[in-house]
């Protein structure tokens, strides 16, 4: 048996034993579903859409809820996107979700996911495991730099993870006694330590005709993400971004005995670069693996620029094509730099005639629909249009990114918009567009079918769209003060989603985004209390982390008060255990309603209302009406108006008050009459038939009397 395959069952019943102490660690951590990323945009398919999160939805992302979370610096430029595990258990750290990132400077990083306060869990140097002296190749050797805007290349595609082998591989670039050397790394997602066995030095050969070419690592570039299928790592590879001496290739490599199998899509000629603007090759669920190709010379089926292609599964001595498709155009497209440039999104069953589809399009903005059972090759008759494909829709998203598949529809993305296209019977529908700008790379977040969100990186900001009707629901250029500003990124950079957070690499940082956690109001809120009385319940305020659904402790929480003021026992505190603050509060001396706002550095405020009444009453007064002149039998001109008041001059509701004319003989409107939430009665006073001073005594509860003079006339004539 050999050392790996001696190794590789060792390092099976390890990870047995790690799954098993992992499951109760992340049991007691974790009690909700995650989603892990272990792939270029969430699946081998790259569908390009996570339908399992519950965090993120159309409701709270916004610049008041969500925004920019912490930034991990890093030594150099990330370019394929982060992948993510929730619940890893690392060792002296504990359980932890986990981002990983890598560099082109060849350092792997395994950051905290929800934490910008800690430290790398781990960082690996993928140098370590070359020889003395090995460095990131430095531009001026690979070339391109003019194009690419990099000073070295290192990992630059998007790395895979076997969650089951608790690995992640990723395929680097060293520069090592003056000469460029890819390797295949396979790390410990727990560790970062090379598992045993690994790093693979790729040196691969192909024969055609009786001829053998050679991989040259100058000329080559593997820029698509990497693919996990089977068993085996798939890497695409190309040029640097500017065509030279470099073919199109495509290796794989078993992951238990290192086996590696090789295709040249162009032996004996050059071009046709597997590059994909940094997408990854995809697999159907037989295994065929299927990818794009640049610029270059076609013959059919041998030299394959400009070509859909469709490898069968490894396993044999050497990868080997089971199909393609060329444009009718394929002379044109390459001649002017027009190629076919992204992933091959392997789209559900269809239910009309043709079953097993496959979506690509390329430069020139044309999408192309194929059967994955007969992709239709060349038509060397065609003019115009490929008539032997299912679908083609002419230049209709033009220097687009890979398509995004969700909830029946197709998102394309290109010609400076983002459309929706319907699926019905394999066909594609035009629904609804938006003009957006530059666009990345989208991916789709929602909870099944609902609370769909389309992501993507726009010019210099992140921005959010409902993915039902396009409308912006975030931009991160939108908050005050720059707070939620999207650093420099790399050239195709994109961001991925997963259990409410976003994940960004830049050229010299990892940016993580997600909702801010809530200050709410757990107790104390919506009392009653008279006027300058200190509330019976304590104003409490609460932090709780969103996606583990714990108390957050040690945050500095502010308690501030509107404008009408108040007392509060302690304007400042710090969360405890619970993630809980509290603080007491006096009422204003005036009547109203009042409030109280707990805020703290980083998350959404919290606002506790409370109402304030009148207290004890302690005096009756008179407000109008005194002094009037009447005939007999007459009201007075205006009604007599009294208020009931506390010891802050609050009216008082609710009280009875009397009036009597001490046997005047004249009437009152209303007697007694209760006062107003102003504190006051009005009440109108017909006089009687006698003529003269008429004094009338209010009365209310025990307070002090007050009295009205009053002028009866006789009536004229009299």
């Amino acid at each position: 048996m050999s050392p790996l395959l001696r190794r590789s069952g060792a390092f099976q019943l390890a990870n047995i034993l790690k799954a098993i102490f992992a499951c109760v660690a992340l049991a007691a951590a974790v009690s909700w579903a995650q989603t892990p990323i272990t792939t270029w945009h969430y699946d081998n398919v790259r569908s390009g859409a996570n339908t399992t999160e519950t965090v993120l939805t159309p409701e709270n992302v916004n610049s008041t809820n969500f925004g920019k979370q912490f930034t991990q610096p890093v030594d150099g430029i990330i370019v394929g996107h982060p992948l993510y595990l929730p619940g890893v258990a690392i060792p002296g750290h504990g359980v932890h979700n986990v981002v990983y990132v890598a560099t082109m400077n060849d350092t792997v990083y395994a950051f905290d996911a929800n934490s910008g306060s800690l430290s790398a869990l781990w960082t690996t140097s993928l140098l370590d495991y070359s020889p003395p002296g090995a460095t990131p190749v430095p531009i001026k050797v690979k070339g391109c730099g003019a194009t690419v805007a990099w000073t070295q290349t290192g990992v630059i595609s998007t790395p895979v993870i076997d969650p089951i082998a608790d690995v992640i591989y990723l395929l680097a670039e060293t520069y090592e006694s003056s000469q460029v050397v890819h390797r295949l790394h396979a790390l410990d997602v727990t560790t970062g330590i090379e598992v045993g066995g690994w790093p693979i030095t790729i040196q691969a050969s192909y024969t055609y005709n009786d001829e053998t070419y050679t991989f040259v690592d100058t000329h080559e570039m593997n820029r698509p993400g990497l693919l996990l299928n089977n068993g085996y790592v798939y890497a695409g590879f190309g040029s640097g971004g500017c065509n030279g001496g470099d073919q199109g290739w495509v290796m794989s490599f078993n992951t238990l005995t290192a086996q590696q199998e090789a295709f040249d899509l162009e032996p004996g000629n050059r071009f046709g670069s597997v590059w994909q603007k940094g997408a990854g090759l995809s697999a159907d669920s037989d295994g065929y693996v299927y990818a794009d190709s640049g610029e270059g010379g076609m013959v059919g089926g041998v030299d394959l620029a400009i070509t859909v292609f469709k490898l069968a599964p490894s396993g044999s001595s050497q990868l080997s094509l089971a199909d393609w498709f060329t444009p009718w155009n394929w002379s044109y497209l390459s001649a002017n730099d027009v190629d076919i440039n992204n992933a091959v999104v392997i789209l559900p069953d269809q239910s009309g005639p043709v079953p097993h589809e496959a979506i690509t399009l390329g430069k020139e903005g044309t999408i192309y629909v194929l059967n994955r059972d007969n992709m239709g090759q060349l038509c060397a008759s065609c003019n115009g249009s490929d008539t032997q494909v299912v679908q083609e829709l002419l230049k209709v998203a033009i220097m687009g990114y890979t398509p995004v598949v969700w909830n029946g529809s197709v998102y394309i993305t290109g010609s400076s918009k983002i459309q929706i296209y319907t699926l019905n019977n394999g066909l594609l529908r035009p629904s609804i567009s938006s003009t957006i700008g530059h666009i990345t790379h989208a991916v789709i977040t929602s909870n099944g079918t609902s609370n769909g969100i389309v992501w993507f990186n726009n010019g210099n900001h992140l921005t959010a769209l409902n993915a039902l009707n396009l409308h912006e629901l975030y931009n991160s250029n939108e908050a005050a003060n720059g707070r939620d500003t999207l650093p420099p990124y790399a050239h195709f950079g994109s961001p991925i989603v997963a259990d409410g957070k976003v994940f960004v690499g830049t050229l010299d940082s990892l940016v993580v985004y997600g909702l801010f956690p809530p200050v709410s109001a757990v107790a104390g809120n919506k009392q009653t209390g008279t006027v300058d009385m200190t509330l019976p319940v304590a104003l409490k305020a609460k932090i709780v982390n969103p996606i583990t659904r714990s108390g957050v402790s040690g945050v500095a929480v502010t308690f501030t008060l509107g404008k009408d003021g108040g007392t509060l026992g302690s304007p400042t505190g710090v969360t405890n255990a619970d993630g809980a603050v509290s603080t007491t509060y006096t009422l204003p001396e005036k009547i109203g309603t009042y409030s109280v706002s707990a805020s703290a550095s980083g998350y959404s405020s919290a606002v506790f209302t409370e109402t304030g009444t009148a207290s004890t009453p302690t005096a009756l007064a008179i407000k109008s009406g005194n002094r009037q002149t009447t005939t007999v039998g007459t009201p007075l001109p205006n009604p007599l108006v009294v208020r009931v008041h506390d010891a802050y001059n609050n009216g008082v509701a609710g009280v009875s008050v009397s009036f009597t004319d001490q046997g005047a003989g004249g009437s009152f409107s209303t007697n007694p009459a209760t006062t107003n939430s102003a504190g006051e009665v009005s009440v109108t006073y017909t006089a009687g038939n006698t003529p003269g001073t008429v004094r009338i005594i209010v009365s209310a509860l025990s307070l002090h009397n007050v009295s009205l003079t009053q002028t009866v006339d006789a009536e004229v004539g009299d």
